[in-house]
């Protein structure tokens, strides 16, 4: 599948869920994280190298332990915006506990 029309889509689907967050922010919020992204990923890989089950294992074993630093990104800036705090702060705050858990998820799946 060309590099153009995987790009579309990825980008059509982000686009969808900015559009869909102006009304429906917690469906949007849902959508956006939901296995959506993980679907499209493994699509693309699958696509890109058929019957290749090691890449794919090893891509949703990293996806399933990825999402704890996700989880935690979330939770800090949930807990930053509930504090009302700016948005530069709460996006600093939360990519960088972010970064700490990937930094810990790629040296443990190491």
């Amino acid at each position: 599948m060309s590099f153009a029309v995987k790009l579309l889509i990825s980008v059509s689907i982000i686009v969808l869920c900015t559009q869909m967050g102006r009304k429906l922010p917690s469906l949007a919020g849902l959508i956006a994280v939901m296995p959506l992204t993980g679907l499209i990923v493994l699509l693309w890989l699958y696509a890109d190298h058929p019957g290749d089950h090691e890449l794919l294992t090893a891509y949703t074993r990293g996806a399933v332990w990825g999402t704890l630093p996700s989880v935690a990104f979330f939770l800090v800036a949930f807990l930053c915006f509930s504090r009302n705090l700016s948005l530069p702060v709460v996006m600093a705050a939360s990519f960088g506990v972010w970064l700490a858990g990937a930094l810990i998820h790629q040296h443990l799946l190491r």
